[in-house]
């Protein structure tokens, strides 16, 4: 299991309120409101459909929580744990209606955290043996980045900058727009506080020369073929931390690697990563006990 800090209830409450209210809407639910007698209580489990990593229980919980507080929740497999298809990840007992009404909000956010997890662990191990860390970017679902990026931590990667405030990034469009690569940085420097690191996207072996002139703190090098890393790299000689962008996959990922850069950012892990087939079943014993009391 990996080592990540857990989100804080006071982070996670407000974004499953918010999703428990569109899903609600003015009614609640109809359908389980009409179908489910108000006194029936079941037992349900989490299943993963697929093999991958869990992620998101924390979110889960508090759906099923604000739904119905009698709704009792035990943890089988917690964040952060390789799960095989078809193994159970968490069991629920409690009132039906209220099992019913958080599921989706549940799945929601347990299937996508996964999914973004399990990306990251494929990412994580196609580097093994080399010293890159794979880190997100900013491109993430408005509203939901610091869960997307806790889960590329649950997944082994590292994150990047959270948003425009925390570090300085000057790209290909600041410095168009600044006249030249000196000019942004040295007015980056100028403005930035002592706490702030400073770091610029080049995309040329000249552009990077230029930038370490200037000692920046790291240098994202973005779109270069493997044998340009491999010289950025060389050139830097630990002078800043080399980040690697662009096209990255888990094949090309590995000799990206062996250049020797630092990071390696990867923005289809929060914006493209397909979801972890989750579901909240019946358990396979409980069903068949129903089914002999129809009979």
């Amino acid at each position: 299991m990996n080592s990540f800090s857990p989100l804080p209830s006071t982070l996670i409450e407000p974004i499953v309120r918010g999703a428990l209210l569109e899903d609600l809407g003015r009614c609640g639910d109809l359908t389980s409101d009409a179908v489910i007698p108000r006194d029936r209580t079941a037992t349900l489990v989490l299943k993963s459909r697929q093999s991958g990593i869990v992620a998101g229980l924390d979110l889960a919980a508090f759906a099923f929580m604000l739904v119905e507080p009698a709704i009792d929740m035990q943890i089988w497999r917690g964040d952060g744990s390789d799960v095989a298809a078809g193994e159970t990840i968490a069991k629920l007992c409690g009132p039906a209606r209220g099992l019913l009404t958080a599921e989706r909000t549940a799945l929601n956010f347990l299937c996508r955290l996964s999914g973004i997890a399990t990306a990251t662990a494929t990412m994580v191990e196609a580097v093994r043996g080399h010293k890159a860390k794979i880190v997100c970017t900013r491109k993430t679902t408005p509203g939901l980045r610091a869960l997307e990026k806790y889960a590329v931590r649950v997944g082994g990667g590292a994150n990047h900058r959270f948003g425009l405030d925390d570090a300085v990034l000057i790209k290909d469009n600041h410095i168009a727009i600044a006249g030249d690569i000196r000019t942004a940085i040295e007015r980056a420097r100028a403005a930035a506080g002592h706490m702030v690191k400073i770091e610029v996207e080049v995309d040329t072996l000249e552009q990077l020369d230029a930038a370490l002139t200037l000692a920046v703190d790291a240098v994202l090098l973005d779109n270069m073929s493997v044998e340009d890393l491999a010289r950025a790299v060389a050139i830097v000689s630990g002078r800043a931390i080399t980040e690697a962008s662009g096209r990255v996959t888990p094949k090309t990922a590995p000799s990206i690697a062996a250049t020797g850069v630092d990071l390696i950012s990867v923005g289809w892990l929060t914006h493209s990563a397909p979801i972890l087939d989750i579901g909240l079943d019946m358990p396979a014993h409980r069903r068949a006990l129903e089914l002999m009391e129809m009979e």
